[in-house]
């Protein structure tokens, strides 16, 4: 069978060897300058989606929309944007698409015209059920103009039969299942809601008089507002008159909020369940360090993101820490690769190695994960090209052996290194000296000091354990795939 161009592209993006949250989300209320406000709050969160961004806003009578593919700073910088959309009232996203290809009509928010008035939506995170739910719309007469799972969020609402709005969207929101956050903007109300299990994040902030809804902290710190706190798993908030209220029409539960929040996700800056993501993330390296016992020269991370467990690793094994990779900070994600040959220099492109520093040493080298093992494989290699005597590589976090359905964008079960691989063909396909996980008891002693309850898990851990908090009811192993069975469909119609 011939594969689509779509299905070309998502799998390409299935072969990156990092874990990739879906988007961002964030929405202020009440505020003369709220586009502007949005943009600055977008690029606060650009590193939780960089294929595309959106703003609506509402200036009391009428809805304005503009989206972009690409980068926040390279559209909704200049004046000129941002007076296409006037109002005191906006929500912006930015994405990294986990259902549907990447083209200008899936990116958010979603705006549409319901029989109760105006609707605009942000979303971030997955629906375990959204193609089963789809396929019942379409059969009842729904017309779907993108291939996200959002839309169907957009659907339910509208075909609810409740009389106001907030019932409407309780209503939907009781035939979906999966990990999501959702700001929702209407011409009366900003409302903000987070799963029953509180597996996508959101937080709630507020700059004077204006409210202010948003994935992270860091994005309320860009714009001088001071953070309240988080949204609860399964609560809906309601903003409405410079007033917010609660509502929690869930069954409750214990919270499991995704575990790689803490070790990768947030930006280290932001705040979760009240200490910074650096401090989680130092916490994992310290453990780490605890759990292994081996001689080495120096400690060095796999830039950026290994830096925190690290700097942890370091100063509980009292070793010297160095910078022994450096990363190019101007090889983007847009980066043009035109030729085999260049593209043959992978890694290359972003890191290169300090190799006086390297030569002759023994180095123990920090990431915190590891997915498919091919960028791994790349940086040892280049260590050793660069001299390095001895490579022996731990990660910050357990093994990753079962994908996830609620927002994340990784490889399938079968691709991903430690499922199909024991430490010792791990060790030997990357070509360290020796290789070691964070255990997962470690793991849990890090975020909360205590090791796993068996009979509640603290977090949504299922990459490492298998234990899903939802199980999807559009197969589990065969998700992905019939995701992209779905937009090779609607693409040749």
């Amino acid at each position: 069978m011939k594969t689509s161009w779509i299905q070309k592209k998502k799998l390409k993006k299935f072969n990156k060897d990092k874990l990739r949250e879906e988007c961002g989300i964030f929405g202020i209320s009440n505020h003369d300058d709220a586009s502007a406000l949005v943009a600055l709050g977008l690029h606060a969160l650009q590193h939780r989606g960089q294929e595309g961004c959106g703003i609506v806003s509402f200036d009391g009578t009428n809805y304005h929309s503009e989206k972009r593919q690409g980068l926040v700073g390279d559209h909704f910088t200049d004046a000129e944007t941002l007076k296409k959309l006037p109002g005191m009232f906006a929500i912006g996203h930015n994405r990294y698409s986990t259902t549907g290809e990447t083209s200008l009509r899936n990116i958010q928010p979603f705006f549409a015209d319901l029989h109760m008035g105006g609707l605009s939506i942000a979303h971030n995170g997955n629906l375990t059920n959204a193609l089963l739910l789809r396929e019942n719309l379409v059969q009842n007469g729904a017309i779907f103009r993108t291939t996200t799972d959002t839309e169907t969020i957009v659907q339910l609402i509208a075909r609810s039969k409740r009389n106001k709005f907030i019932d409407k969207l309780i209503d939907s929101l009781f035939q979906i299942q999966g990990g999501y956050s959702l700001i929702l903007m209407t011409n009366k109300k900003m409302v903000g809601v987070r799963d029953p299990f509180g597996i996508r994040p959101l937080v709630i902030g507020k700059l004077n008089n204006s409210y202010i809804l948003a994935s992270e902290t860091c994005a309320l710190d860009i714009v001088g507002a001071s953070f309240i706190r988080e949204i609860e798993n399964g609560e809906i908030v309601i903003i409405e008159g410079g007033q917010i209220k609660s509502l929690k029409p869930f069954p409750k539960q214990k919270p499991r909020p995704c575990v790689f929040e803490y070790i990768y996700f947030a930006r280290p800056d932001s705040l979760i369940n009240g200490k910074c993501a650096y401090e989680y993330r130092k916490n994992l390296g310290s453990e780490l360090a605890k759990e292994t016992d081996l001689e080495a020269d120096f400690v060095v991370p796999v830039p950026d993101s290994g830096v925190p467990a690290a700097l942890g690793f370091a100063e509980e094994s009292k070793k010297k820490f160095e910078l022994g990779l450096i990363r190019n900070h101007y090889v983007g994600r847009t980066f043009i690769e035109p030729t085999q040959s260049i593209r043959s220099l992978g890694v290359k492109l972003k890191l290169s190695s300090t190799k006086t520093l390297v030569k002759n040493k023994s180095i123990i080298l920090i990431d915190d994960s590891l997915v498919r093992g091919t960028t791994c494989h790349k940086i040892i290699k280049m260590l050793y090209e660069g001299g390095a005597k001895e490579v022996h590589v731990r990660i910050a976090c357990p093994e990753i052996k079962f994908p996830d359905f609620y927002g994340v964008d990784m490889p399938t079960k079968q691709e991903l290194l430690a499922h199909k691989k024991d430490i010792t063909e791990m060790c030997n396909y990357i070509q360290a000296k020796s290789l070691k996980f964070l255990s997962l008891d470690g793991l849990y002693k890090a975020l909360t000091g205590n090791i796993r309850n068996e009979n509640y898990p603290q977090f949504s851990d299922h990459y490492f354990t298998g234990d899903y908090p939802i199980k999807p009811s559009d197969n589990l192993q065969g998700y992905k795939i019939k995701q992209l069975s779905l937009l090779s469909t609607k693409s040749n119609n």
